[in-house]
């Protein structure tokens, strides 16, 4: 099985308001179109918090949410389903607020909240779910950093709640090389441009190419560590997870991603894999 990274199971961002400019370049406009799907992303979390818990999530934080598309898409659920996203960054917040939140009707709008801050300090009210995706966390390169952010999110759960995090590996994630894939009207890199055998330090970027254009590259850079996933289970429960899940993607009669993430304690290590974890409080 090999997947594109960053990968969030599939990519559809058709719902973006019309109005965004393409003439100038808009990095974010162009990230989403590639590597986002808030409506498959809100649906693997409803499904999967039910499998859990028995019943159906209403309250949702995003950490590290850039334009908060995830948090946007939350709330029109319905009335009762409320969504906190936090970012140090207030160009994405910006450009979500904009784009995002401007696409809602007044009454979804109240319930959406951006927060400018740091997720290791940021106050919310608790919630059933809290996500960090797009590998957010892996800026975290020590040990110590990652079990005090762990902890902050698991003080930030609700007592039923979950917290999900996505990650990918593969050997092919290890290598220096650039994966391209076509869109319409533009290619997107994904460019492992460094990776450090010792202490799985890395070093990944975002290249962008219109068509008739040149490209623009390290659009997105990301300086991080690579976490497995055996150790990212081990800190979710050393820091009072009661349960963690590892899942794994099925795979459709070429051999690629089929979408459908399974619970799995066993799987071959795939050229270049993207998957998920549930640490349950």
């Amino acid at each position: 099985m090999t997947r594109m990274m960053p990968y969030t199971k599939g990519v559809n961002m058709s719902k973006t308001k019309s109005k965004v400019d393409l003439k100038p370049f808009n990095k974010y406009y162009y990230y989403e179109k590639a590597v986002q799907n808030p409506e498959n992303e809100v649906e693997f979390f409803n499904e999967k918090y039910e499998e859990i818990r028995g019943k159906e999530p209403k309250t949702l934080r995003e950490d590290f949410c850039g334009t908060g598309a995830i948090s946007c898409e939350w709330v029109k659920q319905g009335e009762e389903y409320q969504s906190w996203g936090i970012d140090l960054d207030p160009e994405p917040i910006e450009y979500g607020k904009e784009f995002h939140l401007g696409s809602l009707d007044k009454e979804e709008q109240k319930r959406v909240h951006y927060i400018l801050d740091d997720v290791m300090k940021a106050q919310t009210p608790k919630t059933d779910v809290i996500f960090a995706f797009n590998f957010s966390y892996f800026i975290f390169k020590k040990r110590s950093e990652l079990i005090k952010y762990f902890t902050s999110v698991k003080n930030s759960l609700k007592d039923d709640g979950v917290f999900f995090i996505d990650l990918f590996g593969g050997p092919d994630s290890q290598t220096v090389m650039t994966d391209e894939i076509k869109h319409p009207g533009f290619k997107y890199f994904w460019d492992c441009q460094y990776f450090n055998a010792i202490n799985n330090d890395c070093r990944f970027a975002i290249h962008f190419k219109r068509k008739g254009e040149k490209k623009r590259k390290d659009v997105f850079v990301y300086e991080w560590r690579m976490w497995g996933m055996r150790e990212l289970r081990d800190i979710l429960e050393e820091v009072g997870f009661s349960q963690t899940i590892g899942y794994w993607e099925g795979e459709d009669e070429d051999g690629d991603g089929d979408g459908n993430f399974f619970e799995c304690e066993d799987a071959d290590n795939c050229d270049a894999w993207v998957t998920y974890i549930a640490a349950i409080k």
